[in-house]
């Protein structure tokens, strides 16, 4: 190799990009985990604003949709935490 091919070589190292396909897949589970958890929060209001309706206090909302959210960012922070090169 020539001189200038050398230096052309040292001065252009190899561009990577930060998050590998892994981080990815992580990163869209943790995606899907969080809006699966809002969408569970969603709802159970009443139509009529003088019934009240106790669905509102059900599991789901309660305990089961923001459990599932707290899990998604969990796993959104593993996903940028992962180091793919690693083995």
């Amino acid at each position: 190799m020539s001189k200038t091919n050398k230096k052309t070589a040292e001065n252009n190292p190899k561009r990577e990009f930060i998050f590998q396909k892994k981080n990815y897949i992580f990163m869209f589970a943790g995606i899907a985990c969080i809006a699966l958890g809002y969408i569970l929060m969603s709802g159970g209001g009443s139509d009529d604003p003088n019934v009240f309706n106790p669905e509102i206090y059900s599991f789901v909302r309660i305990r089961l949709a923001p459990t599932l959210v707290l899990i998604g960012l969990g796993i959104e922070i593993y996903a940028i935490l992962l180091n793919p090169h690693k083995k």
